[in-house]
């Protein structure tokens, strides 16, 4: 990965479909429950940055694959670190749903 991979951030449309390849896989979306009603990625939970400690209810293995995303990747790159520490060896950061092209929910 380049420097200015870094800075592009995550491919959001390639993560997806690592996540959706995966039965297993849970996608989190980590912003608010307001900013989460307004639109979301289809099959995304949602589990605010602030609530992030309870995903053990929605996800208690600590080895499913899990992928993270919030508005603009910043949340989500808090959240991967939280689960990380909390034990969970999976974690992907997606970034932004603001660089997502496909169909929301509301």
């Amino acid at each position: 990965m380049g420097f200015f991979n870094f800075i592009k951030g995550p491919d959001m449309e390639q993560g997806l479909q690592q996540c959706r390849s995966n039965s297993a896989s849970v996608l989190i979306d980590v912003r608010t429950r307001a900013e989460y009603t307004e639109g979301h990625i289809p099959g995304s939970k949602n589990i605010p940055l602030q609530e992030i400690q309870k995903i053990a209810s929605a996800v208690p293995d600590h080895g499913t694959p899990i992928f993270v995303y919030c508005l603009s990747g910043a949340r989500s790159r808090q959240a991967v670190s939280e689960l990380r520490r909390m034990g969970y060896s999976q974690v992907t950061n997606l970034g932004g749903i603001n660089s997502y092209h496909g169909k929301v929910e509301k």
